[in-house]
């Protein structure tokens, strides 16, 4: 398992069709088709630490499923597509009824 430093989150990309409200389907390589997507929390960082040695508060935690902004390459690690990205680039945690 990895373990992100600071205010870094590791997150599973969850594989998300991608298509107009027309029905037109947007290739992985168009910029709107990047622009966002949808991942599962697998490991939270400590958060950033200050001078003072306080942290930031996290607002995420593993298992939470977020929206995020995700412009960089994903990367395999034990059979799973994914990122490492700052708490700041997550958008929203989507809540299931």
């Amino acid at each position: 398992m990895l373990r992100p430093l600071n205010d870094n989150v590791v997150i599973e990309l969850i594989e998300v069709e991608r298509k107009t409200s027309s029905g037109i389907l947007l290739s992985g390589n168009s910029g709107y088709a990047q622009a966002y997507s949808e991942g599962i929390v697998l490991a939270v960082g400590e958060g950033k630490i200050y001078e003072n040695g306080l942290h930031t508060q996290m607002g995420v935690k593993a298992n939470d499923k977020v929206l995020f902004n995700y412009y960089q390459d994903a990367m395999v690690h034990n059979n799973k597509k994914i990122v490492i990205i700052p708490v700041g680039s997550i958008l929203a945690v989507v809540e299931e009824n």
